[in-house]
């Protein structure tokens, strides 16, 4: 079972064959790997993180910078669609840049990050890439080799399966980078990773979880096409709801929806949007949706930096994610919900 594992999560990342790491959380196995590469980093060394992200795609690197002696420069996001800032971003690069580390896609807001433009950019300098595709997996199919990153991390959890983590990285560089392990453990990699006893019931259930997604797509072929399949049926799927969830929105004069709104753009989002209300908190405004049987979360989703950055804090924004399962009538619900409040 863990063999198989291994062979279908290494294939839904887009590195089939390529060994994969499974850990308590994404937040616990990118500790880990920041805490090996800051071994490898020195004082005058860059490292760079965005403001775009959720706080376990920055602590844990400002930390490894830290420790290491580092300098953290931080790429900033415009405002108007919370969208990264590419003056900020090359303004960051130096021939000093060791690290980025960078979201698929925006916890809070939904935007999609330029990851593969940003990576070989990176690359151009001599340094390596971290891509946190935890937000990004149930919406678009990661593929780490169109991303052209050297680590990627995600949680079975937000694709539909137990809460594992999962990291990828090089094998190359997995195999040397010093490792935090037992004596008892394997060298051999990914063994040097996968400390103490692992939590094999959700890692049987992240191979069903991957198989089901498979078959989203009809099943049939091999995993990676059926996962094709399946992710453009998603997409699809995804981007109707939205778009007609952002129409709805934009018509209400006193809800400001925080990010992309142009449906001529719907491709540089996934379906999760964060709005404010003129005379609610989010919290009421939660509230009030909840009592309409409608669930969504306040607050900043640990996406600290945004909230701090637009002046969100301390009370957040609403989120509303939508999902494949989620349907046009569930659109309208919510909608009719808001509208009474107009």
């Amino acid at each position: 079972m863990l063999a198989r594992t291994q062979a279908a999560v290494a294939t839904f990342l887009g590195a089939p064959g390529d060994p994969v790491v499974f850990g308590a959380n994404m937040t616990s196995l990118t500790f880990a790997l920041s805490r090996a590469l800051a071994r490898t980093w020195q004082p005058g060394d860059e490292i760079i993180v965005t403001r775009l992200d959720h706080d376990a795609n920055v602590t844990p690197w400002v930390l490894a910078a830290r420790d290491a002696g580092a300098t953290v420069k931080w790429v900033d996001f415009r405002t108007d669609d919370c969208t990264l800032d590419v003056g900020s971003f090359e303004e960051a690069l130096s021939d000093r840049t060791r690290f980025l580390a960078v979201g698929a896609a925006s916890n809070a807001v939904g935007t999609v990050n330029p990851v593969a433009r940003m990576a070989a950019a990176v690359h151009g300098r001599g340094g390596e890439v971290f891509v946190d595709a935890v937000h990004s997996a149930p919406h678009l199919l990661p593929d780490v080799a169109a991303w052209g990153c050297d680590y990627a991390a995600c949680s079975a959890y937000k694709f539909f399966g137990p809460h594992v983590g999962i990291l990828w990285g090089r094998p190359e560089r997995m195999a040397v980078l010093p490792s935090y392990q037992v004596r008892p453990a394997g060298d051999a990699h990914p063994d040097r990773w996968m400390t103490g006893t692992q939590n094999h019931e959700g890692i049987a259930g992240t191979l069903a979880a991957t198989h089901y997604l498979a078959d989203l797509g009809g099943g049939g072929g091999d995993l990676r096409g059926a996962l094709v399949a399946a992710y453009e049926a998603i997409g699809s799927h995804e981007r109707e709801l939205v778009t007609s969830l952002l129409a709805g929105l934009t018509e209400l004069a006193k809800v400001r929806v925080w990010g992309i709104t142009d449906p001529a753009r719907v491709t540089h989002r996934v379906p999760t949007v964060s709005i404010t209300h003129a005379e609610l908190s989010p919290h009421q405004l939660a509230q009030h949706l909840a009592e309409h049987g409608i669930y969504v979360w306040d607050g900043n989703y640990y996406a600290l930096e945004w909230s701090a950055r637009v002046g969100a804090e301390p009370d957040g924004m609403v989120r509303i994610g939508l999902l494949h399962y989620n349907t046009a009538s569930e659109v309208e619900r919510l909608l009719d919900a808001l509208r009474a409040l107009d």
